[in-house]
């Protein structure tokens, strides 16, 4: 119990006083600034509504003390600032947990710790919040990581639109992994673990009511994907990439930029699927633009693409796999990246200044 007198929200208030006005706090349907406070209503809110979910939180100290023996570690962070918070095939809360294991798992390491800041809109509806945070519990679970510390701020009504995760995680390096872009060589192949541009036409229609309920985005982990085809092939892989913002396009793009190289890829060898690619036509997008958020770009060498696709296909989450292209020329002074189409004919698949579709992760 509390005893004496103290300030609360700029008020003198009395034990019993204090205590009414907690629990009034505490039990609202809606998030409060007092959530946010860094009081004991604060304190309480942590405790009671978002700890019970992930048990690997330490003892709610400024840092969390991770013991690792990895020979070489991976750390990433990412804000997740979607509209709408749910959508067909996934929400904010694992949205934020894969987005950040994807990145680790792009980097040739394994997910181990993971952190998570909540920065609330006050109004918030309580259970809203709740189910992105049970929803955010449940993939740290499927993708076996520990989320380990974690922060609440609570904003002003207004001053955003209601919820941004932000979450950063480190990861174990794959021993046998040796990514590095610069191994990037003529006769290289192009690898997808599945279907392309399903995120973005999910969120674009959820948002804006377009009706093309069929298009389910493809939110999910890519750690085992990853993960697998490094220990099947070694050093036969050579770069990964989960093409998120801006989809597969954009991640070859930055590919080719980054090695002054001439990418290939075959229109007629690209998986997507066919309600994807009719919302598509109707809208006038390219769902080479679109984002994915379960999926793995994956370049390997020459000859190993084939052996690639039949490893990755004894998973689930990476069934529809395709070698799509391959690697021309590095080391020019015309990076690029050619389209095959279905008609034989080429076209350039460019380098967008921004993204045809915001927040969408």
């Amino acid at each position: 119990m509390l005893s004496g007198v103290f300030i609360w929200g700029g008020l003198l208030l009395s034990s019993t006083e204090a205590e009414v006005q907690i629990k009034s706090y505490t039990s609202e349907n809606v998030v409060r600034l007092a959530h946010g406070s860094g009081g004991r209503a604060s304190a309480e809110f942590i405790r009671d509504q978002i700890a019970p979910h992930f048990p690997d939180l330490g003892e709610f100290e400024d840092a969390a003390l991770i013991k690792s023996s990895a020979a070489g570690l991976t750390f990433t962070t990412d804000s997740f600032v979607i509209d709408p918070l749910f959508f067909p095939g996934g929400d904010i809360g694992e949205l934020s947990v894969y987005g950040t294991v994807n990145d680790l798992a792009s980097q040739g390491s394994r997910a181990g710790w993971l952190s998570l800041a909540l920065v609330i809109e006050e109004g918030l509806e309580m259970k809203t919040l709740l189910a992105v945070v049970k929803s955010a519990a449940r993939a740290t679970k499927r993708v076996g990581v520990k989320l380990v510390t974690g922060d609440t701020k609570v904003v002003e009504k207004g001053a955003i639109d209601k919820l941004i995760m932000n979450t950063a995680g480190v990861g174990e390096v794959l021993p046998k992994g040796r990514l590095d872009s610069r191994r990037l060589a003529p006769g290289d192949e192009i690898v997808v673990s599945g279907d392309v541009g399903a995120h973005g036409m999910a969120v674009l229609s959820h948002r804006h009511d377009l009706g093309f309920d069929m298009v389910k985005s493809d939110c999910g982990p890519v750690n085992r994907v990853g993960e697998s085809l490094i220990n099947e092939l070694e050093s036969g892989v050579k770069w990964l990439r989960d093409p998120t913002r801006g989809g597969l396009a954009t991640v070859l793009n930055e590919l080719a930029a980054a090695r002054g190289a001439v990418i290939e890829i075959k229109e007629t060898e690209v998986p997507v699927k066919k309600s994807v690619k009719s919302a598509s036509e109707i809208l006038g997008l390219d769902p080479l633009y679109l984002a994915c958020e379960g999926r793995l770009v994956i370049v390997v060498e020459k000859n190993l693409g084939s052996v690639a696709v039949e490893c990755l296909k004894r998973l689930p989450e990476s069934v529809d796999s395709a070698v799509i292209g391959s690697v021309l020329s590095v080391d020019g002074n015309q990076p690029q990246v050619q389209l095959e189409t279905k008609y034989k004919s080429r076209r350039l698949l460019r380098y967008l200044a921004a993204d045809e579709q915001p927040r969408i992760c």
